[in-house]
């Protein structure tokens, strides 16, 4: 299967340099508009074939899929391309930065009879698979609510709020593990660096299940933290990637209800423990798990559905957003 890399900044590299390790595998063409990163890669990956010419690289005939990781604004456009072009398509979260652009990338790839899968690493983590195969299985009983920080004295951008920058990973886990689309949603968010893009944000779903989630994100904070918790009727467990060792915790904790006084509860405190989580480089897993959905012709688990699924929620989010900051702001003047 020969692949090429459109993006060579930041993440570009590391998908480049997964692809080009996997069996059976060719990077066949990294692609940028830059020349030093294009060079950088040039050397790095001497098999690969140079270009700054997005159409240049669409034209090879033999050209299987395309891998696009370059800026968010672009997504959609390149993704459109290369699957009209009869190539399958990775794309980098999120897929695009509206709910009408995603749903164009989704129809590309339905016309086209090619695979569409959008980057959303953590749902291809061993430490989120356990967290999901919990919450599945019943072990933490009934949920009710979860979530999620994601935190750090991070990159100040001026393209895109936190909640863009952060958000996209962390809604694409709460939908996995909720298994549906909120019902309801809010958000508050606050400007301190370079106004009015967002440095923190505080985003809260409820669902039709009457499952409870709240996402705080910032990159304007003294502590890094990649964390989710989810609490259940029976344990609660947290997932915590700044843990070198203890990457899922469960917590046997709760309340039972007192047999000795109806109508009264007592508070629950068993046993703790860590399963044990592969330590495979989750990236390694995703582009894996991209080349096996094109060979087995099978829809992948982030495929343009799901990432459809986590634009809307994004858009639906960033609309609660305005609406905060249009509140506050008539506030302000009265």
């Amino acid at each position: 299967m020969r692949v090429g890399v459109v993006g060579l900044g930041y993440w570009g590299p590391n998908l480049a340099r997964n692809f080009a390790s996997l069996p059976g595998v060719e990077l066949a063409w990294v692609c940028d508009a830059s020349e030093e990163p294009r060079a950088a890669a040039a050397a790095r990956f001497p098999g690969a074939r140079a270009t700054a010419s997005f159409d240049e690289l669409l034209a090879d005939d033999t050209l299987d899929a395309v891998v696009i990781a370059t800026p968010v604004p672009t997504h959609a456009d390149l993704a459109v391309r290369a699957l009209e072009a009869g190539k399958h398509c990775f794309v980098e979260k999120p897929l695009a930065q509206s709910v009408a652009d995603a749903e164009r990338a989704v129809r590309a790839a339905e016309a086209a009879g090619r695979v569409l899968m959008v980057g959303h690493l953590l749902e291809y983590h061993p430490g989120i698979r356990k967290l999901a195969e919990l919450a599945a299985s019943g072990e933490l009983g009934e949920l009710f609510y979860l979530y999620g920080n994601r935190l750090n004295l991070g990159k100040l951008r001026t393209d895109e709020n936190a909640l863009w920058s952060l958000g996209a990973h962390d809604v694409s886990v709460v939908l996995s593990l909720a298994g549906e689309e909120p019902s309801e949603i809010t958000a508050r968010g606050e400007s301190y660096m370079n106004p009015p893009i967002e440095d923190v944000v505080f985003g809260y779903m409820r669902f039709p299940s009457g499952l409870a989630a709240h996402l705080h994100l910032s990159w304007l904070d003294p502590h890094k933290a990649r964390r989710f918790t989810v609490v259940g009727s029976k344990k609660m467990a947290s997932f915590d990637d700044m843990d070198l060792e203890g990457k899922v915790t469960v917590y046997d904790k709760g309340f039972d209800e007192d047999v000795r006084n109806w109508g009264e509860w007592k508070a629950r405190s068993g046993d703790i423990y860590c399963p044990w989580i592969p330590n495979v480089e989750p990236l390694r897993l995703e582009c894996e798990h991209f080349v096996e959905s094109i060979r087995e012709g099978k829809r992948p688990r982030s495929d343009g559905e799901s990432g459809l699924r986590v634009v809307r929620v994004l858009e639906a989010l960033q609309e609660a957003l305005d609406a905060s900051s249009r509140q506050a702001g008539a506030g302000t003047r009265s």
